[in-house]
Formats: structure tokens, sequence, C-alpha cells
């Protein structure tokens, strides 16, 4: 485990503490002006200049492009420059963005209905897509629903699932091989049972650090949970009341709603049924939530996301509905009262009432550390096509602290990544945590950038995070209203040993000139002392002959721009790092 101490400005301190948010809808701009018949909303950052952006997939029987929209940094869109993603004028559903090729830049999957074909984008780095012809991948008639990125047996590499209604009804697994290259999985029940599936979540339903997955299926069928053995195998568990409760269901959301550090599960369902919501005990088994609004207001409902809206600390939870009466449905909003129960909030977003909305994604569009909300509309029988809903969250006093993870060992994305934050809120110690997700509820993709609310916490105490390697990565002490971008522990190989905690030490720091780099646990023999920057770039590496003692080396900072590093002493699979501040 890396250990890092990490200090900074804190800002906002001086406000007040105010809970309630409200949200203004943005009534100008392409995203809100543009009418579509939308499924998926999908808020990422396409061209690597840290700011979400916008993808809408549409979907009529007839087809219809697709839109990206790019983020100009001032809270406005623009459309993107025409590119393959927003020309193939399909009847397009669900879609998921990842970097499928560990090349820094996030490609796409973007499934279709009607028997029409599935496509795979590469993105060049600047949010242009080219169509990418994979044998097995996009070659085939499909109705298919949605799609996930997730890596099931912790390689580095992506794997994809896609999920499907129509047809044979088997829904699809790809292994991701390198080099660009995903091969169809063809045995086992989870590519071969034949059920209405709308929509797959990735997660770690165990804590075993391997990616499980969870099918929510439609038509009143039982859901399907599919267990990760971590020997590329899944099993297909019968977990009641998850797998035994037949209904309509269109979507699942996992998160953390009580903060005890494990993921409990939101099912959305269709057909005026009313939704579920599950409490994980933390001993692999879940209890159903019976009351409370979230299982009892009934409604059409597709599209569900946590997010912590107020940032207070606990995630609360938008759930879109669609294809009920012609009149129209209400979207929801519930507050989480801080134990994981809720309230219906129908003042804090204007517009929850609408014809007919499907997916729905939470993003920071403006980066001031609240979450914003994008709602796909689409139409039904005797409705005419609409724009998707944008809405700006105007924020109140409280503090945040936002993640954006790049896997070295692990995939770039971090996707599969356990995000863990400790502090005091409200004079509570506090733990929550995020799971980096391509995918969420049905047809709902939320930015990348992991987000806290922390309430009046002016500093985190610890940040934890559980990459899927296996490493783990921990910073101290960290100012909120902040965004980090933490690099996975610069390991040269998956095998080496990390030598004991509080066994490297560099001073100043932080520090210019010439700094002392002290070590002692290293066996003797051969090693390598290395400097990096936060990007992964190695700048020095010097060989040097250890013996075995404590020992001391002089690090000269000159030659290096301020700004923050990483040292590595390296020396027979043993290593140990250390970041550092260059001023």
């Amino acid at each position: 485990m890396q250990i890092k101490l990490m200090f900074g400005l804190c800002l906002f301190a001086g406000l007040s503490l105010q809970a309630q948010v409200s949200f203004t809808k943005i009534q100008e701009g392409p995203v809100a002006t543009i009418a579509g018949d939308s499924r998926s909303c999908n808020f990422v950052d396409v061209n690597g200049d840290g700011r979400d952006d916008i993808f809408i997939s549409n979907g009529p029987s007839g087809g219809q492009n697709n839109r990206l929209f790019l983020n100009n940094g001032d809270g406005t869109f623009s459309t993107a420059p025409a590119s393959d993603i927003v020309q193939d004028g399909s009847p397009s559903d669900g879609a998921t963005f990842a970097d499928a090729d560990n090349d820094g830049s996030l490609d796409a999957y973007v499934v279709t209905w009607y028997g029409h074909t599935n496509y795979y984008y590469h993105n060049d780095g600047s949010g242009v897509f080219s169509l990418q012809d994979n044998p097995g991948l996009t070659g085939l008639g499909t109705f298919s629903e949605t799609a996930s990125w997730g890596d099931f047996d912790n390689d580095g590499l992506l794997d994809l699932y896609v999920t499907n209604s129509g047809g044979n009804r088997r829904n699809l697994l790809y292994h991701n091989e390198g080099n660009g290259l995903l091969a169809p999985w063809t045995t086992g029940a989870w590519v071969t049972d034949a059920y209405t599936s709308r929509s797959v979540q990735w997660t770690d339903i165990n804590g075993d650090g391997a990616l499980d997955l969870f099918v929510a299926n439609e038509e009143n069928q039982y859901n399907n949970l599919y267990l990760n053995n971590g020997e590329q195998n899944f099993t297909r568990t019968e977990l009641a009341p998850l797998t035994t409760i037949a209904r309509s269901s269109t979507g699942s959301s996992w998160a953390d709603i009580d903060n005890d550090g494990d993921f409990d599960l939101f099912v959305a369902n269709y057909a005026n049924q009313n939704n579920q919501l599950y409490f994980n005990n933390g001993d692999g088994s879940f209890s159903a939530v019976t009351d409370g609004p979230v299982v009892t207001d009934g409604g059409y409902s597709f599209g569900s996301i946590f997010g912590d809206i107020d940032n207070d600390g606990d995630l609360d939870l938008f759930v879109a509905n669609g294809f009920g009466p012609v009149s129209g449905v209400d979207n929801f909003l519930y507050l989480n009262n801080g134990d994981g129960t809720f309230e219906r909030d129908e003042a804090s977003i204007p517009g929850l009432h609408t014809q007919c909305s499907y997916g729905c994604a939470w993003g920071d569009i403006d980066n001031d550390g609240f979450l914003d909300l994008v709602v796909a509309n689409c139409k039904g029988t005797g409705q005419s096509q609409i724009p998707s809903s944008l809405y700006h969250n105007q924020g109140n006093g409280h503090h945040w602290l936002k993640v954006r993870l790049s896997g070295v060992a692990s995939n770039r994305s971090g996707i599969g990544a356990k995000v863990r934050v400790k502090a005091m809120i409200n004079g509570v110690a506090v733990w929550q945590v995020r799971e980096i997700s391509a995918q969420d509820g049905y047809n709902c993709q939320s930015s990348l950038t992991a987000h806290f609310g922390m309430g009046d916490a002016v500093h985190a105490d610890s940040l934890l995070v559980e990459w899927p390697s296996g490493l783990r990565d921990t910073l101290l002490m960290l100012p909120t209203d902040t965004l980090f971008h933490i690099t996975e522990s610069m390991t040269s190989s998956a095998v080496e040993r990390l030598m004991p905690e509080g066994k490297l030490r560099l001073y100043p720091n932080p520090g210019q000139g010439m700094a002392a780099l002290e070590w002692e646990g290293l066996p003797a023999g051969p090693a390598c002392i290395s400097l990096y920057s936060m990007d992964g770039r190695r700048l020095f590496c010097r060989e040097e002959r250890l013996h075995g003692g404590q020992q001391r080396y002089g690090l000269d900072l000159g030659p290096y721009q301020p700004g923050m590093y990483v040292v590595k002493v390296a020396c027979g699979g043993s290593f140990a790092t250390l970041k550092f501040i260059k001023e």
C-alpha cells in the first residue's frame, strides 16, 4: 500500500452551510434545443480536457443520428464536429464509454435494436470517433438494450457485456484480448441464458475484488445474479430476495446509501410496478425495504442514478420514468435522510413532469463541485420528439471532493476501482465509497470522476483507492473543494512486493534544489532510483547498489518544473514509492 500525506489550499471555508439546493433548467444551447427520440445519456470527457461532455443516443425505429455535445468550459455546450459516432443513422439504444485500448482516451460502444448491428468506436483522443470493424463484435443483427465495460478477470483490459431483449435474447460477453481485439465468449450461463434482459451492472457485490454481474429482466421475469469466481467463470446464483421476485425490471443501481462500506441495490420497474430497494447486510445477504416513497411510488421507471446532490455526505436518488400515460409521467427525486431512508423532493428540480424519459446521468458541467443532471427524453405513442433536459445545480455552502483515476496495472479508466473517503462531517466520522462504473441504471452513464459531498468538512482524513489490480493507494489530510487526479501505484510489475510502510523518506518536502532521500529495509544488491511525473512518465533513472541497511541518496530537484512527482526505489523485487512536491 502506498501512503501519501498531502496538504493544499482549503477553498470556500468561510461559506455558510445551507443544505438545500435548487436546479435551474438550461433553456439555451444545443442540448436544450435539439429534439430527438432519445435513449441513453452519458457524461464523459471525450477530448481529455477535464470537462464532462454529453453523449445522447437516439432510437426511433427508422433510425436517427446520435448527438455529441462538447463542454465549452463555462457551462455551455457546442455540437461536436461530425464523426462516425454521430452519423450512423441507426435506432440506437444504450451506450458505454471507457478506454478499451488503454491509450488514454475514451472509446465507445453503442447498441441498437430492431435487428440492426451494434457499433464499436475508437477515439483518436480529440473526441473524433471512427467505427471499428471487429468481427463478432459489430457484425451481428441484435435487439440490444444496454452495454457496459468491466474487467472481469482483472488483467488490465476492459471486457464488454451486452444485454438483449429480442431475437434469441441471449446476452453477449466479449473478452478483451488486447490490441483492440474483443473476442466473443461462448460458454456459460451468463451468455446462454435467454431472458428479456434490459440492463447490466458490473459491481463487486461480495467484496472479493472481482466484478460480478447483475442483469435486470423485464416481462415479469426474475433478475439474474452471476457471481465471479475469479477463474474467468461466473456462477448463476439465486439470492433471495434479489433474484426471487419476478417483476418487469428495466435497470439497477448499486451504491452505498447508508455509508456502511458495502453496496446496496435499487431496481427500477416498469408497468406501474413499485420499484425495489435492498440493503446489503454485509454478510452476503440483502434485506428488502418495504415502506417509504422509493418503494411505494409506482411508476414507469427506466434510468436510475445515485449521487449526492446537496453535498451533505449521503447519496440521493434520481429515477427517470417513461412510456406511461399519453399525458406524461413524473420523474422522481429522492433525498437521503442520512440513514439510508429517503424523502420525495418535488421542488428542487423544475419540470419533473415530462412526456417520457429514459436515461439520466450526473456530471459537473462547470467543475464547481456540485452535481448537474442530464435526462434523455423520448416519445411514446401520440407524442412528439422533444429535446433532452439539462439542469444546473446552484449549489450551497457544503464542501466537496472529486477524484479522477488513471490506472497503470489496472485498466486506464479505473473501471471497477473503489474510492473510499473518510472525514468528520457534522462531528461524526463518516466513510463514503464510490465504485467507478461505465454504466448505471438503464441507459445511464454518470461521470467517471468520483464525487463526494463533504458537508462541513474542510479536509478529508483519508482517501483510499482499491484498484482492480489489487494495489492500493492511500492519501492523508486532503483539502476539500479540490479535484485529485490519482495515478495507480508506480509499480513496474504486478508481482513486485511493497516494502514496509514508512521506510522511504525525502526531505525537505516540499523542496527545491538538493533533497535527501533515505530508505531502509530494502535488500542488498543492484537497485534503480526513478523519478516519475504524475502522468506516469519516467523522467530519471539511476542505477545504485544497496548494502541492505539504512542508506541516503542526494536527489537534485533543480532540473524539474514545480509540481508533484513520485520517486521510486526498487531492488530485488521489492520497491518503495513516495510523492513529493517541487516548489
